[in-house]
C-alpha cells in the first residue's frame, strides 16, 4: 500500500480538530490526564498535518521554481506536438474513408457481385 499525503492530510487535520474539541469535554469531569492526552494528540496530529501539507506543496527534489516551470513548459510543448500529430493522423484517416475515387470501394447496386479478377 502506498502512503499518499493527499489522502492523509485531511484525515490528520480532522483528527487534530476532533482531539482539540475533546479537551474541554475530558477536563469537565475533572480528569486532567485525559484532557492532557487529547491536547497532546491534537498538537501531534496538527504538526503531522502541517508536515503533510508542506510535502504536498513542495517542488520536486533539487529544482527551483524557474527550473520546475521550464520543465513543465517543455512537457506541455511535447504534449501539444503529440496532439497535433494525432490530429493530423485523424484527418488523414477521415480523408481516406471519405475518398471514393477507387472503384473497388465505390458502393454497388444490389445484385451485382464483386468485380471479377482476371479471366
Amino acid at each position: 500500500m502506498t502512503f499518499r499525503p493527499k489522502i492523509w492530510f485531511p484525515i490528520s487535520t480532522a483528527l487534530s480538530v476532533l482531539n482539540l474539541a475533546a479537551v474541554p469535554f475530558a477536563a469537565a469531569p475533572a480528569e486532567p490526564v485525559h484532557a492532557a492526552i487529547h491536547a497532546v494528540l491534537a498538537v501531534a496530529f496538527g504538526l503531522w498535518a502541517q508536515r503533510l501539507y508542506r510535502q504536498r506543496t513542495a517542488l520536486p527534489a533539487g529544482l527551483t521554481s524557474g527550473e520546475w516551470r521550464e520543465e513543465l513548459e517543455s512537457e506541455v510543448d511535447g504534449l501539444h506536438q503529440q496532439l497535433a500529430e494525432a490530429q493530423e493522423r485523424l484527418d488523414f484517416a477521415e480523408r481516406m474513408l471519405t475518398q471514393r475515387a477507387d472503384p473497388q470501394w465505390a458502393p454497388r447496386a444490389e445484385g451485382t457481385g464483386p468485380p471479377e479478377q482476371g479471366a
